[in-house]
């Protein structure tokens, strides 16, 4: 009973919340015909969105490599997402003669597609609610240990229930700080390949400046497509396998939009922590971004100096580069909005309603000293946070760190073996040892070590430590001599093996030492960690019993969501250039000429671009005022992990492609802005208008069900 005035409650908030904020689970959407979303401008029924038995949009969304969405848009398993999603893949099928990151790639028949290695989609099959099934297992008097085995086991058990031996894969995640629990079942394809990618120019304009900003002009799109087997089944990469024959594909409205529309996006945001608490915000801004926001310029700085030196160097690193970037520049800005939006100051104000709640007497015993516990695990795992964020960049980018010590233990199994085992081993640990260096430029990593080394160093406390080098001057001529100096010098080892010489190897004994103290103090705070994710949960739980009338919804966790609102324009600011725009909604191609600079790495155009544009040549894809739109904005609530999800009109259509967020809302994954926060999206026209006019792609555009 208790269970379901729990539910009823939770059902109740949905109906008072604003339609552009929550981040809603799928098998929730019948429920949310509370807010009557048909009168936002829906046209669908619940059912046409999720359904289990029948083909409905979910099946057109994908988990794009487990970091990325991406939608099915064609009967032939074509997939569009965002030009930064499938980065790596264009990156990884580049060389310097064959630049595709740079010009471009368009496969004009199915047998140019490239294999992506690595990359593989998820489609999202079902999900069920099996919080009774857990909770009923739990009480109050286990500890976090036994709790976590004991959760573990029906994990495990309701994988084996829902896996159909194997045939798909199934994930169980908790929500609202383990107070709930959901299973979800996917089928993944792994082989997935390359279609069709538009020069960095187009896919990367603006590049870093114009990242987490409005006014954007940005084409951030690629295309790809997944393969089966002869009967519909995932199977690895084989020139036997055929187009795959989704359940669902999204048909392209280039109708165009308006302020008001209705926008519907499905995908699958990472991660938000909109119930953490004030310290904990506190902590983030003040002491663990500042801690990410300079071990990143520091790494830039490292790969910009070579990447600029060498082009091999600089397709090598482009992936790491852009991530690392992208990450700089968003810390940076959710520094800046937490205190521009005082974040803080609401949290604050929060908290001050549930502690007139936990003071009442039947509340106190269990969540009246809540707060002050979990403000003093901030206070007592201060340095260890800022430790993990210096060292979260250092392993990131530091590789000589990761390659000696996970090829010299793989080296001390290697060498314990007899000659026959060892023959065995032999090629694989070959093949690892490649993998391991591939792109690797020892010049840049000699100084990326020495530099991260000496930042940590000189930011960490001293007690919370990991890595201590004592002469960061000799460390160049220390990884000169080692074994792990270059990929050459790995596989010579490896012919001539010698226990000694592995022993005594400086870098390894630094890797190994370095991953030796960090799991020592992992260990040590091992059990704060525990008592404060206990906090965590009875704050939550007892958060939503304070505030019944409050908008409650479950964080983001990479499980497929669903988010509804409206296209939205944004408050003008002094400080931006408005060239084209009529409305702050959308941008269109005039804005995008005027920030062009011939020569510049993040404002050049083709000069095809540039013949186009004078032409006037937009096809079908202009806007009924003649322009081509390129970006638009909408009020829906997305964060990283939405990068490449559908942009959806109310008659389930594809309308554009979601590929960022604006900085004046960078507080975002903390808490909702409704004035501010929007989502940045490539107009699908544009995306239409590259593929045909720019790329002369008719083979693409002809797989695709246009709407006009």
């Amino acid at each position: 009973m208790k269970r379901l005035l729990l539910v009823l409650s939770f059902i109740a908030s949905l109906i008072q919340i604003k339609a552009d904020e929550g981040m809603w689970l799928m098998m929730l959407i019948e429920r949310l015909n509370g807010v009557d979303m048909q009168k936002e401008g829906l046209h669908l029924t619940p059912e046409e969105i999720y359904s289990v038995n029948h083909s409905s949009i979910k099946d057109a969304v994908v988990h794009f490599g487990g970091f990325c969405t991406g939608e099915i848009v064609s009967p032939q398993g074509l997939i569009f997402t965002n030009h930064h999603c499938g980065y790596r893949a264009i990156a990884e099928a580049s060389t310097p003669e064959k630049d595709y990151l740079k010009n471009g790639f368009w496969a004009k028949k199915k047998s140019e597609e490239f294999n992506a290695k690595g990359l593989y989609v998820r489609f999202f099959v079902r999900m069920g609610d099996v919080t009774d099934r857990i909770l009923s297992k739990l009480n109050k008097d286990l500890s976090e240990e036994q709790r976590k085995i004991i959760i573990e086991e029906q994990i495990k058990a309701i994988q084996k229930e829902n896996s159909e031996n194997g045939k798909y894969t199934v994930v169980v995640k908790d929500f609202f700080e383990g107070n709930e629990f959901y299973y979800f079942v996917y089928q993944d394809f792994k082989d997935i390949r390359l279609v069709g990618a538009p020069p960095y120019a187009i896919g990367k304009f603006g590049g870093n400046t114009d990242n987490w900003e409005w006014p954007r002009h940005t084409g951030d799109f690629s295309v790809f497509r997944v393969y089966s087997d002869k009967e519909g089944f995932p199977a690895s990469f084989s020139t036997e396998n055929i187009p795959l024959k989704p359940k669902h594909f999204l048909p392209i409205s280039v109708k165009g939009t308006k302020e008001g529309d209705f926008s519907m996006v499905l995908g699958y945001p990472g991660t938000t922590n909109r119930y953490l608490t004030s310290f904990g915000i506190q902590q983030m801004v003040e002491k663990d971004y500042p801690a990410w926001v300079e071990a990143s310029k520091t790494a830039m700085e490292v790969m910009k100096k070579y990447m600029d030196k060498d082009h091999a160097t600089q397709l090598n690193y482009a992936t790491n580069y852009a991530q690392v970037a992208n990450y700089w520049k968003n810390r940076a800005g959710t520094i800046e909005a937490v205190h521009k939006n005082n974040t803080i100051r609401d949290k604050k104000e929060l908290e001050k309603q549930f502690q007139k709640w936990a003071e009442k007497t039947e509340n106190h015993s269990v969540y009246g000293d809540l707060l002050n516990k979990i403000q003093a695990y901030y206070t007592e795992s201060s340095d260890r946070n800022i430790e993990k964020n210096y060292s979260r960049l250092l392993q990131k980018n530091a590789r000589y760190i990761k390659n000696a010590f996970q090829i010299g233990d793989i080296l001390e199994v290697y060498l314990a073996q007899n000659d026959h085992s060892k023959a065995l081993m032999k090629p694989e640990l070959q093949h690892a040892i490649k993998q391991l260096y591939a792109g690797f430029n020892p010049q840049l990593e000699s100084e990326m070590l020495v530099r991260m080394i000496t930042l940590y160093q000189s930011k960490v406390a001293k007690d919370v430590a990991s890595i201590k080098a004592d002469n960061l001057q000799q460390l160049p001529e220390l990884i000169q001599s080692s074994i792990f100096a270059n990929e050459t010098s790995v596989l010579n080892f490896l012919e001539k093996p010698d226990p000694k010489s592995l022993s005594q190897d400086k870098l390894y004994l630094l890797a190994l030492a370095y991953i030796k103290n960090n799991q020592e103090l992992a260990e040590k705070y091992a059990k704060g960690e525990e008592i404060f994710k206990k906090h965590s949960r009875l704050f939550l739980d007892g958060l939503r019993k304070a505030l019944p009338h409050k908008k409650f919804y479950p964080d983001a966790n990479s499980t497929i969501r669903l988010t509804y609102g409206q296209v939205t324009s944004l408050p003008k600011r002094s400080d931006r250039d408005y060239s084209g725009i009529q409305n702050n909604y959308y941008t269109t191609m005039e804005g995008m000429i005027k920030k062009y600079k011939k020569g510049d790495a993040e404002f050049d155009l083709p000069a095809s671009i540039m013949k186009l544009y004078k032409d006037k040549d937009y096809g079908i894809y202009k806007d009924k005022n003649g322009k081509l739109h390129l970006n638009f904005l909408s009020n829906n609530d997305i964060t990283g992990g939405n990068s490449g999800s559908p942009v959806i009109d109310g008659h389930g259509r594809l309308i554009g492609i979601a590929f960022d967020g604006n900085s004046e809302a960078l507080s975002g994954d903390i808490v909702f802005e409704p004035q501010l926060q929007r989502s940045i999206n490539v107009d699908i026209r544009y995306v239409l208008w590259v593929i045909d006019k720019f790329a002369g792609a008719q083979n693409i555009i002809q797989e695709l069900s246009i709407v006009k």
